[in-house]
């Protein structure tokens, strides 16, 4: 479960809020918006170098998307590294795991980024 289940409609569909109150499945058209502004829709087009962290207790954004994300990016051959942090939820603030992260961020930085 997430603490923010409303989040496709109000970010992908864009209509601002969400009536819990009266709860519709979405449609195809709307599954299909989804869809498109989904990363992995556009995967082909990924060519970026790629860090990416997951809080393995994250219920904002499920880490098996990260996971599968990670994957895909690695099969089109694009740099990619996963950072797996067990103990955090989607904000990676545990101070070991914050200060890995941040060690990391900055040697991926020095490793893609040109002078």
């Amino acid at each position: 479960a997430t603490d923010i289940p409303d989040w496709c409609y109000i970010e992908a569909l864009g209509i601002g809020h969400y009536n819990f109150s009266d709860f519709l499945t979405p449609t195809k058209k709307e599954l299909d918006t989804m869809w498109e502004k989904s990363p992995i829709a556009h995967i082909e087009n990924a060519t970026a170098p790629t860090l990416i962290g997951l809080g393995m207790r994250d219920r904002r954004v499920p880490p098996s998307q990260g996971i599968e994300y990670y994957h895909a990016l690695r099969s089109k051959k694009v740099p990619t590294k996963l950072l797996v942090y067990e103990d955090c939820d989607h904000a990676i603030d545990g101070v070991a795991s914050e200060a890995d992260f941040w060690i990391n961020t900055k040697k991926w930085f020095d490793e893609h980024l040109r002078p």
